[in-house]
């Protein structure tokens, strides 16, 4: 079976929530999967004093951690219609694993979270896809097979570029159940789709 790496910045564990959702879904597979978060680069003093989430479980990664899976799915908040400063600088590091095609082949997601319905989260997606797309990687979204994505009976994150959840301009809704569906959906589909090509 596949190896695969749920990867993500959380300020406030909406997108920490997702991840574990994520990871779930790819378990379900038989594969093996680690939970890692990116370097905080905010100073812990701004960091405490805008009450980020600093207790969170998941070990931090380092750049060269990525060569070790067979598929990556990146997960970063949205800030101001993309990607997170926090993912962005550890994906800016891996330019060494670019130089010898180290991800050349991988699977690759994305999944995000914003303060609103239309703060920008399939661009976001999109900036995580790209820098994927770079490093030679295949993406698995989250297609409409995942139903729960088109209701209109409730507020509901969702796209077919990745999972999504809406956490409000406090930060304070956490995932519904429908949203965290939606990343076990992916992680499986993801897992699934390793499986087949590193299995």
């Amino acid at each position: 079976m596949s190896k695969v790496l749920v990867l993500y910045y959380s300020s406030y564990g909406h997108v920490e929530a997702l991840a574990n959702a994520m990871a779930e879904g790819a378990r379900s597979t038989g594969a093996t999967v680690d939970v890692k978060r990116v370097p905080e680069t905010a100073p812990e003093e701004v960091a405490k004093a805008a009450h980020f989430k600093l207790d969170q479980q998941a070990p931090v990664a380092t750049v060269e951690d990525l060569a070790n899976y067979d598929a990556i799915i990146v997960g970063t908040p949205t800030r101001f219609g993309r990607i997170s400063s926090q993912m962005a600088s550890f994906l800016d590091q891996a330019g060494g694993l670019w130089m010898r095609g180290a991800l050349n082949g991988k699977v690759g997601g994305a999944f995000t979270s914003t303060g609103t319905q239309h703060g920008g989260q399939e661009v976001t997606l999109f900036s995580v896809i790209i820098n994927l797309l770079h490093f030679g990687m295949t993406i698995v979204g989250l297609p409409y097979s995942h139903q729960g994505q088109m209701t209109v009976d409730e507020i509901v994150g969702g796209s077919p570029y990745g999972a999504t959840t809406i956490a409000g301009t406090k930060g304070q809704r956490q995932p519904s159940a429908i949203e965290l569906e939606g990343a076990r959906y992916q992680g499986e589909l993801t897992a699934k789709t390793a499986n087949k090509l590193f299995g």
